[in-house]
């Protein structure tokens, strides 16, 4: 049997509230689900997970939640939110989880949109979002909250330990009614729907089923060769596709452990204390640990650093020959192995990374430095590509198969093609059943023959590989006709440690130019090594030491740069770009139409004289 057999004859006839009841019967005992932020709370086996999700969603549907309804959520990530959102999952209704950084006026979009009649809230911080627009949301019916002492004194407020009470004393009375619900879904009915970040317009709700999520679960299981039961740590937000997969349905898929972790920033920290199995990052997050490493080898005397960095050398050669497609020479492989076993593998058991079984990077590109610098300690990164509409990986580097700087091939039963103009397009049992309507009905994306136009531009090799251009809308077109990909240009920005985000700007203008910020983490690091007395991103971006390196680092990537793609002109601004300062998704995704509004003067500044 094939690959692409195999993958569908286990996804055939599956739901998430089959697996969910299979996982509870066969591997009840099974570690499932642990809190890294409540460590005196127990971890919950798959037995434990399912009767918790059974309490829940009985008490959803005594509040009226029904079949194909949706319901939204705000929450980082901890235990309660996945067991609420496969609650409603089992009842066959629609659970949405709404990214933590969304103002008021977005959640009264996306609420009224969805009209999800049932909304479930983390706390304190998530309520204070929500209360200026809590009387103009008319479907919305009930308020579930995590943390009881947040929960206002308001009929429409429920807490989630009364929620569960209730549900659990309803489960005991009629243990059947649950098994009649979660009987009746489809594998093609609806399991979840995600809002894209809208980086170029109003967001939409991209309504997933159980068979997407369970063929996609499966794909890329058997794309790594994963053995059951993975460890993860879930730490990005569940309103990501990836993170969806990674800690909700993978982890059903094959009986895995997820360990939450409600801010991110501390994931560094956690992983020694979990060593996963399974880990994805979007490139910032390897960018960080690449820089903490580069740091860590830059502050040791160099007795201690250079077998580090000579270990490093031997293994990124390793890598190279390997990723041009060739063997790697006994003796050397044999060099490779003892050195990775006396030199690097104590550092990677050190930052938790020495159990990695699948170790992967999307969302974004990964730059080329960070990619072979951590292949040069035992990390191999496997880039992929895919979107919310896609469930998730549509193609995927992996150890038997990779070429840096490509997304890898497609994975098993997906088909991936090119538009006339570079249009990336793909069919398969993986894409979406489509956009929720206002009327809430959904609204197929694919043409007649089931192929749906990705937005991206890119490019398919003779042995199958995909690169990544750019995004069709973010395409850069200089008054001078030409197409350039700005975030070729920002990648190689970045590739310098001081830089932390960049905006490549030119569309209808006679050049390149870019916006540059400092890394918040990186630069006042460089600084202090260098006697240089500030530490605030706006003295250090005036600083004539920080202008000299920049202006290298400009110098730097224009050499890998056409002529016409290079950047004339910079400027470095004097404060960081994150999600909540509007500048980027949550996803640390540029939000392009924000900063050229925003810094249309500096902009301006760039193009004249």
């Amino acid at each position: 049997m094939t690959t692409q057999q195999s993958v569908a004859a286990r996804a055939e006839g599956q739901t998430i509230a089959r697996l969910l009841r299979r996982n509870a019967t066969e591997f009840g005992d099974l570690p499932a689900l642990t809190s890294l932020d409540e460590p005196d709370s127990p971890t919950l086996s798959w037995a434990q997970v399912r009767d918790h999700v059974a309490a829940v969603a009985r008490g959803l549907d005594d509040l009226g939640l029904r079949a194909g309804q949706r319901m939204m959520i705000m929450s980082p990530n901890r235990p309660e939110h996945l067991i609420v959102d496969l609650a409603a999952a089992n009842l066959g209704a629609i659970p949405c989880t709404a990214y933590l950084t969304l103002s008021s006026e977005q959640i009264r979009y996306v609420v009224n949109h969805s009209s999800a009649p049932i909304a479930v809230l983390a706390g304190a911080d998530e309520l204070a979002r929500w209360q200026p627009v809590l009387d103009e949301l008319p479907a919305l019916r009930h308020i579930i909250v995590f943390d009881a002492d947040a929960t206002p004194d308001d009929r429409r407020f429920l807490t989630y330990a009364d929620l569960r009470e209730r549900g659990a004393a309803l489960h005991a009375e009629s243990p059947h009614t649950f098994e009649r619900l979660t009987d009746a879904i489809e594998p093609d009915d609806p399991l979840a729907m995600i809002y894209t970040s809208g980086t170029t317009g109003t967001p939409k709700g991209v309504v997933l089923s159980h068979h997407n999520a369970i063929y996609e679960s499966v794909a890329v299981e058997a794309l790594h060769g994963a053995p059951p039961h993975l460890s993860n740590i879930s730490y990005l937000p569940l309103a990501h596709i990836a993170e969806r997969v990674l800690s909700i349905y993978l982890p059903i898929v094959r009986a895995g452990h997820v360990h939450t972790l409600a801010d991110p920033s501390g994931v560094a920290a956690a992983l020694p204390r979990v060593r996963p199995e399974m880990f994805f990052g979007v490139p910032r997050v390897w960018e960080k640990l690449a820089t903490g490493l580069k740091a860590m080898l830059a502050g040791m005397p160099e007795e201690r650093s250079k077998p580090l960095l000579d270990a490093n050398a031997l293994l990124r050669k390793g890598y190279e020959l390997r990723n041009a497609g060739k063997e790697v020479p006994p003796e050397l492989a044999d060099r490779i192995a003892e050195t990775d076993r006396a030199v690097l593998a104590p550092v990677r058991e050190l930052l938790g990374l020495d159990k990695l079984v699948i170790a992967s990077s999307g969302a974004a590109a990964l730059p080329g430095e960070v990619l072979h610098f951590l292949a040069g300690f035992g990390v191999e990164i496997h880039e992929l590509w895919g979107l919310s509409e896609t469930t998730g990986a549509v193609t995927s580097n992996h150890a038997g198969a990779f070429r840096a700087g490509s997304v890898g091939k497609p994975i098993a039963g997906v088909e991936v093609t090119t538009a006339d103009d570079g249009e990336l397009l793909v069919r398969g049992p993986v894409v979406f059943l489509g956009y929720l309507r206002e009327d809430g009905s959904i609204e197929s994306a694919t043409d007649a023959d089931g192929w749906f136009a990705t937005g991206d531009i890119g490019s398919i090799d003779e042995d199958g590989f995909v690169t990544i251009t750019d995004r069709k809308k973010e395409l850069i077109i200089t008054s001078g006709g030409k197409n350039i990909a700005p975030t070729r240009i920002e990648g190689l920005l970045k590739e310098h440690p001081l830089i932390g985000a960049a905006a490549a700007i030119g569309d209808n203008r006679p050049y390149v130019t870019a916006l540059l910020v400092l890394d918040e983490e990186m630069a006042p690091a460089w600084a202090a090594a260098r006697g240089i007395e500030a530490d605030d991103l706006a003295t250090l971006a005036e600083h004539p030491d920080v202008r000299a390196e920049i202006q290298r680092a400009v110098d730097t990537a224009n050499e890998r740069l056409a002529r016409v793609e290079q950047v004339k002109r910079y400027h470095v601004l004097a404060r960081a770009w994150t999600p909540e300062s509007g500048e980027l998704t949550p996803t640390l995704k540029l939000k392009r139409r924000i900063i050229t509004s925003r810094y249309r003067s500096d902009i301006e500044a760039l193009y004249a004289g």
